[in-house]
């Protein structure tokens, strides 16, 4: 019998974050040479021999060696043979096959990279949660899971098999999680955002309450005891944690659940509204106004 799987925060999240397949590239290059990118959303890279600099505004430059990965959120950034070298357009190297590319003389190092983008408004937040660079060094365990699944993101990007988008969007989800997971366990806490919930004991349970449950108007009593602490102390702890009051965070995420049901499913307002915990239609699309700045019949027109 195959039994239910525990659900849990992060895995919500990416469930309504709506992650397609953009573009899966490699770059060899050599000599000296340096190429600006501009990512659509995140982009993720892996190093699969010989070394280069990572160059990004305001952060200092970062030697990568063959195993090292890292994902770009949204920022422009320059990959190059040495840090003083004038880059040009990315773009300009890829115009005659935008899936593969050479630049400079020689092979002294080969990238495998893939991009995203996302279906869903709400995945915007998603990204938030990331710094404008993660680097995974090769000495990482995070770093070869990283590169396998580069890997194979590439073969299937390439190959001309039933199936290989759906493969393609699937290889990029996990590639995602593993370096969201690498973010949660190394990065400081104060640094995490909400995720920086997932990592503190007390705080854990109760996220994974208000996620099992969106349907139930959680009150900051029921929330404190299942962290096992007083009122107060609960609700100065999740806000410092989390960024948000409890109560405030429960509406919010039954908020992004209703605009995921509207946007992906046929269900009139008022059966999502019920489904959801309101009593009326009314006091649904006061509540759904207040975290969306629209109606829910104008969200799913637009949708």
């Amino acid at each position: 019998m195959i039994q239910k799987a525990v659900t849990d925060p992060l895995s919500d999240v990416l469930a309504v974050a709506g992650l397609r397949a953009a573009c899966s590239v490699r770059l060899q290059a050599g000599g000296i040479w340096a190429l600006r990118f501009k990512p659509i959303e995140l982009k993720f890279n892996v190093v699969r021999h010989g070394e280069c600099w990572l160059l990004m505004q305001d952060k200092a430059p970062c030697l990568l060696r063959a195993g090292d990965c890292f994902v770009i959120a949204r920022t422009p950034f320059i990959l190059a043979s040495g840090p003083d070298v004038e880059p040009i357009d990315a773009a300009e190297v890829f115009t005659d096959n935008v899936m593969t590319a050479t630049f400079g003389v020689g092979n002294d190092v080969e990238l495998l990279g893939g991009s995203v983008s996302f279906d869903s408004p709400g995945a915007v937040e998603l990204i938030d949660l990331l710094p404008s660079v993660v680097v995974i060094k090769a000495k990482s365990t995070s770093a070869s899971s990283f590169a396998w699944l580069l890997d194979e993101l590439d073969r299937e990007w390439q190959s001309s098999q039933v199936g290989a988008f759906a493969m393609c969007n699937d290889l990029l989800r996990m590639i995602f999680v593993h370096a969201l997971r690498h973010h949660v366990l190394t990065a400081d806490v104060a640094d995490l955002n909400w995720l920086g919930g997932l990592r503190d004991s007390s705080i854990a349970p109760v996220l994974r309450a208000i996620h099992r449950q969106p349907e139930k108007i959680w009150r900051l009593g029921e929330m404190a005891d299942i962290a096992c602490m007083s009122r107060s102390s609960f609700a100065a702890v999740f806000k410092t944690r989390v960024g948000q009051a409890p109560v405030e965070y429960a509406t919010r995420w039954r908020m992004r659940v209703a605009a995921t049901r509207l946007r992906n499913s046929a269900e009139s307002i008022s059966k999502i509204a019920a489904s959801l915990g309101y009593l009326s239609d009314a006091a649904f699309g006061v509540a759904f106004r207040r975290i969306h700045g629209k109606s829910p019949g104008r969200y799913r027109r637009e949708a």
